[in-house]
C-alpha cells in the first residue's frame, strides 16, 4: 500500500491494530469501547482540549514543566509536587527512552531496578510495561489535565495505552518524532504509524471525546530557522486533520531574538489556519505552544533563571496558548522536583505580570513576520508540487531532494546541509541554504544580515559562527561574538 494523506479505512485500522496490542502484554488490557466511556466520564477541568481552548480565547499563556519517573507511586507524586508546589497550569507525562524504542524488556528491568534500589533508574514513566489500569492510577492522581511527551517514531502502542488510561493530550508526529530523533527509521514508516495514532484519536473524537495532539515544534532544538519548525508543524497538522483530530497545538523552539520568536508564534497560527482551511479542515481548534530555550544552559543557577525568565517573557508577548517550562538544572541532567517546580514559579510570576502588556507593533516586527510567512509558504508549496497536492508524498520527497531539512538532525533520510547562524541581533538566519526553494530575494536578506554580523565582529562569516553560537547562551550570552 503507498503513502497518502487519505483517511484509514477503519477496517485496516482494526487489522493492524490487533497486531499493534500483541507488541506486549499489557495490550490486551485495552478495551476501546470501554476506554471512550472511561475518558468520556473525564471532567471538563481535566481536558486538555477544553483547557488549551479556553486560555486561546481569554488570551492566557498556561504553563507546562516535563517530569517522568519509573513507579507509578512516585510518579503520581512528582506531577501532585509540581501541581500544589510549582502552581503548574498543565501536567505532563514524560516517557522514558526504552519505551521511545519500543525496549519494553530493557523498560521492564528499569522498572525492576528503581522498585530494588528506591529511586527512578529510568528517565521517564514506561506506560506501556505499567498498562491502563496504572495510568488511570496516575490521571486520578491530580486536578490538572496531562499529556503524553515522548519522542518516538513508532508510537501506536504508546498511544493505544495512555488514551485508555485517560491521559488527554498526545504530543508528537511521523517527522518531528523521527528525523531529530532516529538515525535508521524511513520517513514512510514513521508517517504511516503516526496516521495509525492520529486515527485512533479521530475515532475518540468521532465518539465525543476530544483528545489534543501536538506535533513536536523544537525538532532538533539548536537554531532551528522558523520556517523549518514552522514547515513541519502545518504538515503534520495536515496529516492529523485528515484523520479526524480536531484539536491541535503546534509548536515552535525559542531561538532567543524577541522580535523574530514573537513573530513566529504569530505567524505559525496564522499559517496554519491558512493552510488547514485551504485544504478544507475547518473545524480544527488551532493552538499554539512555545518552548524555552531547547539548547545548552549556563550551569549557574541564577544565571539559568535568567534564561528561563526570558523564554516566559517571550511566550507570553508572542500571545502563545502554552509554555514548556525549563529548569535550572538544564545543565546538569535530570532536575529534582524541588528545581523543575522553581522553573514553573519563575514561569508564571512573568506570565503573571506581562499578561496584560500587549507588544507594541513595529514595522521591524511585520517585517520578520512577512519573511517568516514567505519562506514557509516557499516550502509547503514545493512540498506540494512534489506530492502532487498529497502533502504525505510530498514531504517524503521534500526531504530526498533538501527542500526541507533540519539543522543537526541525527536521521540519515535528512540532507543534513542546512547551516543556520546568528545575524549580530541574534535572530537566527542562514549561512548555508542547502537546498531549501528560496528566491533571491529571501536570500539576500538572510546574506546581509549575515554579512553585518560579520563586520560588527570583524570576521568573516563561517562555521566557526555556528559553533560559537550552539555554546553562547551557556556562556552567558545571546550571540557567540569571539572574544
Amino acid at each position: 500500500m503507498s503513502l497518502a494523506n487519505k483517511k484509514l479505512d477503519w477496517n485496516q485500522f482494526l487489522e493492524i491494530r490487533r497486531e499493534v496490542l500483541k507488541a506486549w502484554p499489557t495490550g490486551q488490557e485495552v478495551d476501546l469501547a470501554e476506554a471512550i466511556q472511561y475518558q468520556s466520564r473525564i471532567p471538563a477541568q481535566r481536558r486538555f482540549a477544553e483547557k488549551m481552548e479556553e486560555a486561546k480565547k481569554e488570551r492566557i499563556t498556561l504553563a507546562q514543566p516535563r517530569a517522568g519517573v519509573a513507579l507509578v507511586h512516585e510518579h503520581s507524586e512528582l506531577l501532585q509536587y509540581l501541581a500544589d508546589q510549582g502552581e503548574a497550569d498543565l501536567l505532563p507525562t514524560t516517557i522514558d527512552s526504552y519505551t521511545r524504542q519500543n525496549r519494553y524488556n530493557e523498560a521492564q528491568v528499569g522498572i525492576e531496578e528503581s522498585r530494588s534500589v528506591g529511586r527512578s533508574m529510568l528517565n521517564g514513566f514506561p506506560a506501556v510495561n505499567h498498562g491502563v489500569t496504572a495510568c488511570r492510577q496516575v490521571v486520578e492522581s491530580v486536578k490538572l489535565p496531562l499529556q503524553v511527551r515522548h519522542g518516538t517514531p513508532d508510537a501506536r502502542l504508546l498511544a493505544e495505552i495512555t488514551l485508555a488510561g485517560g491521559f488527554t493530550a498526545y504530543e508528537g508526529g511521523g517527522i518531528s518524532y523521527n528525523i531529530p530523533y532516529a538515525k535508521e527509521v524511513p520517513l514512510e514508516r514513521s508517517i504511516r504509524d503516526w496516521q495509525y495514532v492520529d486515527r485512533l484519536v479521530g475515532y475518540y473524537e468521532e465518539q465525543g471525546v476530544s483528545i489534543n495532539r501536538e506535533p513536536f515544534g523544537p525538532l532538533t532544538g539548536t537554531l532551528v530557522p522558523p520556517c523549518i519548525s514552522h514547515s513541519i508543524a502545518i504538515v503534520e497538522a495536515l496529516l492529523a486533520a485528515e484523520q479526524g483530530v480536531k484539536s491541535l497545538t503546534l509548536g515552535y523552539g525559542q531561538c532567543g531574538n524577541l522580535l523574530q520568536d514573537v513573530a513566529a508564534v504569530r505567524s505559525l497560527e496564522e499559517l496554519a489556519g491558512e493552510y488547514l482551511s485551504r485544504f478544507g479542515y475547518n473545524n480544527a481548534v488551532i493552538t499554539t505552544v512555545f518552548h524555552q530555550w531547547m539548547g545548552g544552559f549556563p550551569q549557574d543557577e541564577s544565571k539559568a533563571f535568567g534564561v528561563i525568565g526570558w523564554g516566559a517573557a517571550t511566550a507570553v508577548l508572542a500571545k502563545a496558548t502554552k509554555v514548556i517550562v525549563k529548569t535550572p538544572h538544564e545543565a546538569l541532567g535530570i532536575p529534582t522536583k524541588e528545581a523543575n517546580a522553581a522553573g514553573i514559579r519563575t514561569t508564571k510570576q512573568v506570565l503573571n505580570m506581562l499578561k496584560d502588556q500587549p507588544l507594541v507593533e513595529s514595522k521591524e516586527l511585520m517585517e520578520e513576520k512577512d519573511l517568516i510567512k514567505a519562506e514557509t509558504r516557499a516550502i509547503l508549496e514545493k512540498i506540494l508540487e512534489f506530492g502532487e497536492g498529497d502533502v504525505a508524498q510530498g514531504i517524503i520527497r521534500a526531504f530526498q531532494a533538501g527542500t526541507i531539512d533540519v539543522p543537526f538532525a541525527p536521521s540519515r533520510f535528512n540532507a543534513g546541509r542546512l547551516l543556520p547562524a546568528r545575524d549580530h541581533q541574534g535572530a537566527v538566519r542562514l549561512l548555508d541554504f542547502g537546498n531549501l526553494p528560496f528566491g533571491e530575494e529571501i536570500k539576500e536578506i538572510h546574506r546581509e544580515k549575515i554579512v553585518q554580523r560579520g563586520k560588527t565582529e570583524g570576521r568573516d562569516p563561517s562555521f566557526q559562527m555556528v559553533v560559537d553560537d550552539i555554546y553562547a547562551i551557556g556562556k552567558g550570552m545571546l550571540v557567540g561574538k569571539p572574544r
